[in-house]
């Protein structure tokens, strides 16, 4: 079934404890592009400027993205500055530039308004609400969003969240939406306002589903090496919601292992700076790791 992703198309600048990378490619809409490609074909809508090279929208379109719904605008692409301490899971936004990414209003093309399923990534809630405006009956839905926008147009989020069947967000996000310290009963907060999915990304210490009266818990992989924690959320997000898509099955077994897809995406993703890793990254590994997050979660009945 078809796939459509609406999000940031950025350069970033990072720097972590391993090392550090300038003008490095990132954006929403390109972590979840590039990671959803592996498991079915990507209608991507985002904006750039001048500055973006035409080589690296070839290479999306080699990577299963259509790329007919980006936008090419006067003026510099989003640019965004960070720094991880050894606490990887929070970033510290050193400087932000929103460039062309300013005046960024979502049109989504023709061909894609009749997309069975529908990602809207980290972007400002209006905008989120005028791309589902101009799809047709989507059979799925799912959104991210970050605690800027909880904070700052939390009435607007909660409308966009009526509409929404699939909400990821981290801990820290669910506990400032609900004021809910528990995850459990934040869990159940939040599924009231619309989405009947709610995954909580727990970085490196895995993900949480809450599915109707199922819970299901997928660890993090352990890895020897991290580098750059950028745009693993959103790689988690592409791996999930591209094989829902592949699979166009929505039943707990399914979403089980669109979970632990997911999270086999993000975490080759962080094994090196911006999309190095998922630019080298083959099938054939993203299928070992997948059995290797079966063997470590399996055991058996007593």
């Amino acid at each position: 079934m078809s796939l459509l992703v609406v999000g940031s198309m950025a350069f970033d600048s990072v720097k972590t404890p391993f090392g550090a990378v300038e003008e490095a490619l990132g954006g929403s809409a390109l972590y979840f592009s590039l990671s959803a490609g592996f498991f079915n074909d990507v209608s991507l809508v985002a904006v750039v400027g001048e500055d973006f090279p035409e080589s690296e929208i070839t290479f999306l379109n080699s990577r299963n993205v259509d790329t007919r719904g980006l936008q090419r605008t006067a003026g510099k692409t989003f640019r965004w500055k960070g720094e991880y301490t050894y606490e990887l899971n929070e970033a510290h936004t050193l400087a932000t530039h929103l460039n062309v990414f300013e005046t960024f209003s979502p049109e989504i093309p023709e061909p894609y308004r009749n997309s069975d399923y529908v990602f809207l990534g980290n972007i400002d809630p209006e905008l989120q609400l005028r791309v589902l405006r101009q799809v047709n009956q989507p059979k799925l839905v799912g959104l991210d969003t970050m605690n800027f926008w909880i904070e700052r147009k939390r009435d607007r989020l909660l409308d966009v969240l009526k509409h929404v069947d699939i909400l990821t967000i981290n801990d820290g996000e669910a506990r400032q939406l609900t004021g809910e310290v528990n995850l459990v009963k934040a869990a159940r907060e939040i599924r009231d306002y619309g989405p009947r999915i709610l995954i909580i990304k727990r970085g490196e210490y895995g993900v949480l589903m809450f599915n109707g009266s199922d819970i299901f818990a997928a660890p993090a992989y352990p890895l020897e090496t991290v580098f750059d924690p950028t745009g693993a959320g959103d790689s988690f997000g592409g791996g999930l919601m591209g094989y829902l898509s592949n699979v166009g099955n929505l039943d707990d077994e399914t979403l089980r292992r669109a979970i632990v897809f997911g999270s086999v995406m993000a975490s080759y993703n962080v094994e090196d700076f911006s999309m190095n890793r998922l630019r080298s990254l083959t099938y054939r590994e993203i299928e070992k790791r997948f059995k290797l997050f079966k063997a470590l979660t399996h055991f058996e009945d007593l």
